[in-house]
């Protein structure tokens, strides 16, 4: 069944707890510039209330000590810094628009990469009497802003168009512990490999913090490696595949501002680097009424 604050049918503490999220947190469970650095799942498992909007801008730095290819660990090191503007709509209770926008620095290359549109619907919320479960999905795209070039480790993206598709489950207790998982697909356009993601994530709100632990995946079907044979000539073509882990602290400052903190550490995968990440950010709700 649908949400509805006014439904006799769920509990007053379990009402509480569902509002209390939604009015500080909006999961700011970091919605972290996903196509890059600190990626926990395009979306999470939590929603506006209805025409209320909430913003995040984000300030990070990922260190990269090594490159794997599918193969080989490379000593390769890079330094990236990013922000990035988030922005989600409640259009509805169960129907939210998220829109993010990251520029990225990575040594001499820097620029606007992808902006993302995504569409998160809940078509299920099941009361089951200490807590609750949903289903939901979700389908967008991610499209580069800039011309930004393509052909070096410096590279901050592939310039390709993404459609993307996720189903979510989510489970909160009254007590605000809470578990979401997502897969899906992301078609991808410009020869660059789809590729299958997978996050876990388990953490907890109260009326003071909010913190979360998770496990993020991608794995590219097909698709070329870094030094392979033949020698890679379009960067487009390589599928690159990750294991990440990371966690966010989360704080209210008030009804309407916040901040967080979070840190993660990509662990291996293929074309990629592994390293750590760490970001900080503050949220603004405004208040519309």
């Amino acid at each position: 069944m649908h949400y509805d604050a006014t439904s006799a049918c769920v509990k007053p503490k379990a009402l509480f707890v569902r509002k209390f999220y939604m009015k500080y947190l909006f999961g700011i469970a970091v919605f972290f510039f996903h196509a890059f650095g600190l990626a926990q799942g395009k979306v999470d498992g939590f929603y506006q209330n209805q025409q209320t909007a909430s913003m995040v801008l984000g300030l990070g730095f990922e260190d990269s000590i090594k490159y794997i290819t599918d193969d080989t660990t490379l000593d390769l090191e890079r330094s990236t810094y990013y922000t990035a503007l988030f922005v989600a709509y409640g259009v509805t209770d169960d129907l939210d628009v998220n829109l993010t926008i990251p520029y990225i620095i990575s040594n001499n290359e820097n620029d606007f990469q992808d902006v993302s549109v995504l569409l998160k619907y809940r078509f299920l919320n099941t009361d089951l009497g200490q807590g609750s479960f949903q289903m939901g999905g979700a389908a967008g795209f991610s499209t580069p802003l800039s011309n930004y070039r393509i052909g070096g480790l410096n590279d901050i993206g592939q310039q390709a168009t993404v459609i993307e598709s996720r189903l979510l489950f989510h489970y909160l207790h009254d007590m605000g512990w809470f578990a979401t998982t997502q897969s899906g697909f992301s078609f991808k356009l410009e020869q660059v490999p789809n590729s299958i993601p997978f996050t876990i994530k388990l953490g907890r709100a109260t009326a003071n913090w909010y913190y979360d632990l998770y496990y993020d995946y991608q794995h590219a079907l097909g698709g070329i490696d870094y030094r392979g044979t033949p020698a890679p000539q379009n960067f487009r073509e390589f599928g690159v595949d990750f294991h990440k882990i990371g966690g966010t602290l989360y704080k209210p400052f008030s009804n309407t501002f916040g901040g967080y903190v979070s840190v993660a550490y990509t662990l291996g995968g293929r074309n990629t680097f592994l390293g750590a990440s760490y970001g900080i950010g503050l949220s603004y709700q405004p208040h519309f009424k």
